[in-house]
Formats: C-alpha cells, structure tokens, sequence
C-alpha cells in the first residue's frame, strides 16, 4: 500500500521531492541526461536556430563506435557547421548583460590573422553587426562584427595580436551599464592643479678674484679642431629621419609569391605593339548607347579579355600549368585581373570570361574593382584563375616585364597609350599605340606560341570585327 502511495504522490508532484506520512519521499526515476557525451555541454548552448538539441545528440550517440565510447568521424564532421557556428556565438556573463565579441570564421584555407585595427573605442555605442574590428590575413581583410546591440566595455586584445577564429576580442555590456565613458584629456589638463613653481637658491658670489692668467696660457689656447672624417666612412642620416612599419600579412603574401615565382619559373617576356585607333573609335562611337543600356561605361578592358580569350582557344599551352610531370590543360578560361589596393596587390578572377560578352565582363570588372577597393573581396573570389592581365597603364607604364601570378604560366601586362609616328599606307601618321608583353613559363611555352598568343591579340584589338567573323 506504501508503494502504491509512493507512485501516486511521485507521480503527482511537480517538485524534486515529496512528503508521505510526513517523511520525503524520492522520486524512483532520475531525470536522463540530454546529451551523455563530451560534447554535451557545447550542444546544449546551441540556441534554437541550429536545430533540436536532443536530435543532434541522438546523432552522435547512434554514430559512436562499437569499439570505443567517442563519436565516429563522420559524425564529428557533419556537425563542424554547428562549432563553426558556436565560434560566433555570444556567451553571456551571469548577470546576461556582458557579451563577447569573437574572431569569425575566416576560410577554409585560413588558421589565423593579425588584428591590424579597432573601428570603435571603449565607451562607443554599436549596433548588431556592426564592425567593430579588423583582421588582416594573408589574401583578405575580414571584420569582427558585434553581436549584440550595446555599449564596448573594454577590449581584451591588443593591435597587432594574432588571433584564431574563436578568440575574443572584446566585451559589450547591453544595457551600457558599468561602462566608463572615455575622459577627455582637456577635462584632465583642467583638473590638474597648476604645478607650483621651485625657487631656486642663488649661490653667493665669492670676494675672492680668480687667478690672473699667464700670457703663454693664453697664447697655448687654440680652439680644438674639427675631426676629420675619412672616406670609407659614408655620412648617413640620423636615425630620428626614419620609420619602421610591419609590413601586413597581405604584402608578406605577396612578396612571398613573387619571389616562389622568380625562383620556380624560367620566366621569359616577349614584346609587341598594339595601334588602338579602331578599339577607340569603337569606344567614342558606342559608349553612350552602352552606357544606355547596360548601365557600365565601356573600357579597354573588355576588349582586351576578350582577346585574350581569343589568344587562350588559339594557343591552348599558355592556358595550362605544369603539375609535377604532367601537363593540365584547361578547357575553361577564368581571368585574373591585377587591381593595386593601398594593402596591396590582389587579383580577382573573371570566371568563364569565355562564356561572356563585353557587357558582362565590363559589369564583372567593375565589381570586383569596387570590392578591392573596399577591401571586401572573399576568398572564393580571389581563388582559381588560369591567365591575369595586369593594366599597368592605368598608372602611365609605358613598358615593364610583369611577373606571373602563381600557379598560372602566363600573364599579358598593358601600358600607356602614347601617340607615335607610324607608317600607314606609305605616309607616315600619329597614331595612338600601346606596348603589350607577355611574361610565360618558358619550361612549358616555347616562344612560337608565345608570338602568336601576341599576335592573335594584336589583330583582335586592331580590328575587333574578328571577333564577330570569329576569324
């Protein structure tokens, strides 16, 4: 009867405990765990967007082992979206008012970065999202957003650090409570008492007359001479007239690319000349009407990808790279386009520039410029690529030998446009001309495909109407 009494009342009772016949009564059943597992306590803080908690658990008790208890590897690996997630959560304090602001997940490729910069100060007002910090890491600049709307209470690393994704950069209170508003140093000068002055004690002169001195002590005196500085030992300017700067992670990559090429490429340039009257005239003709309808300008660099497209079908070798001993051709044509940023020098990539025609490219160029510019450029943009063209024109290079943008074998560089005289039809004329050169890996391209691949965008650019007869 007891028992029976005892399920009753544990059946009935909403509390940990009950009393029968004035005694405490246990419940005979403990309450299961949510997740019996080493990632129980991480699963459980997921919030609700990320799924069912028990449904996550499920999986990876129903993924382990039957020789070992941990989860098997796939399971691990079908939730590493939810722990890329957890890197950004926002783990509160126990009063829930204080939040962290962690590093984001930066890219597959991607292990760390340098905090190169704070974009608010402690006692500033955010938003949710806003960015707050950046993060330089080898190939793109990422911001550090905050998670909550508030106030920055104090960061907890420094510029310059290097970070992890996960790493907390910083605290935000929600409420702005406990925040120290920063001082301002006019307010501090103000506050100071005025620092009162030392009277300095004057010594008293003494009645005694000092020596006369001798007439050959004077003649000895002369004033000391200049040294003489000798001729192996240069003049350099003092060190006050110097700066030293770190140089950032996107220039070390760069360097180190550059330099991975010389040493790796047996690089070769060829030159040519490209006369642009036509390619400009087709510009002066039809810029407004483009303009009209495909809302971009119309530039030289269309025109030039396009060329180069043509270059690519034609020589087939200049689009492919070397593997190890083998020889990948590519069947597609994705063109990097060399954009210089203050940071440096990155090089987005026009994908299936083949596929496209010159508003499409002129569209894509404008883009991906507006985003170096930004700084905002992804990873995915920057990856890939199987030829660049590099504009160095645009900064009035008249000729220059470009290097290539590893792993590709090849890159095109243009110049400045500079009336010259030329010989046309016999008379001798100004005309607006162009030096173009190719840079290319002369361990896969001989210099016969090379010439050609100039030739082919020589006669494109000076007669485009190739392209329509596709001859």
């Amino acid at each position: 009867m007891f028992a029976v009494i005892r399920r009753k009342a544990v059946a009935s009772r909403g509390t940990s405990s009950a009393l029968v016949f004035g005694k405490s009564v246990r419940p005979a059943l403990s309450t299961p765990r949510l997740c019996d597992n080493e990632f129980g306590e991480e699963i459980i803080s997921l919030p609700r967007r990320l799924g069912n908690a028990r449904s996550i658990c499920h999986l990876i008790n129903s993924g382990r082992d039957t020789m070992s208890s941990r989860p098997t590897r796939e399971v691990v690996g079908s939730l590493q979206p939810f722990y890329l997630q957890t890197s950004r959560m926002k783990f509160s304090s126990d009063s829930g008012d204080l939040v962290d602001a962690v590093v984001p997940f930066m890219g597959e490729s991607i292990s760390d970065g340098t905090l190169a910069t704070f974009l608010k100060q402690p006692g500033d007002k955010v938003d949710v999202d806003e960015p707050i910090a950046q993060i330089e890491t080898d190939k793109v600049t990422i911001d550090v957003a905050s998670p909550e709307a508030g106030v920055i209470q104090k960061f907890v690393a420094n510029e310059g650090d290097t970070v992890e994704p996960g790493t907390k950069i910083a605290v935000i209170s929600k409420s702005g409570e406990g925040v120290a508003s920063p001082k301002k140093t006019s307010d501090e000068t103000s506050s100071q008492p005025p620092a009162t002055e030392k009277k300095v004690e004057k010594k008293p002169e003494s009645t005694t007359p000092p020596p006369p001195a001798t007439e050959k002590s004077k003649a000895t005196t002369s004033p000391p001479t200049p040294p003489k500085t000798s001729a192996s030992e240069p003049q350099l300017p003092p060190k006050e007239r110097e700066r030293r700067v770190p140089m950032t992670r996107l220039r070390k990559r760069v360097a180190s690319r550059l330099k991975d090429s010389q040493n790796t490429f047996a690089l070769l340039t060829t030159f040519n000349e490209v006369d642009m009257t036509n390619l400009m005239k087709l510009r002066s003709d039809y810029k407004d009407a483009f303009l009209e309808k495909h809302g971009v300008k119309l530039g030289f660099m269309s025109g030039f990808v396009k060329a180069a497209v043509s270059g690519l079908q034609n020589q087939p070798v200049i689009n492919a790279v070397i593997d190890g001993d083998d020889i990948i051709y590519r069947d597609y044509v994705d063109i990097s386009i060399a954009v210089g940023t203050p940071k440096g020098l990155v090089v987005p990539v026009i994908r299936n520039a083949d596929q496209m025609n010159f508003a499409d490219i002129e569209k894509e160029i404008n883009n991906l410029a507006k985003k170096a510019t930004a700084g905002s450029l992804s990873i995915d943009e920057m990856a890939g690529g199987s030829f660049t063209i590099s504009n160095g024109g645009v900064y009035g290079s008249l000729l220059s030998t470009p290097i290539i943008n590893p792993p590709q074998s090849a890159i095109l560089g243009m110049h400045s446009i500079v009336n010259r005289p030329m010989v046309v039809g016999g008379n001798i004329l100004a005309r607006p001309m162009m030096y173009i050169a190719l840079t290319y890996d002369h361990r896969l391209i001989d210099g016969r495909e090379a010439v050609y691949f100039l030739r082919r965008i020589k006669d494109v650019v000076e007669d485009p109407r190739r392209l329509l007869l596709d001859i």
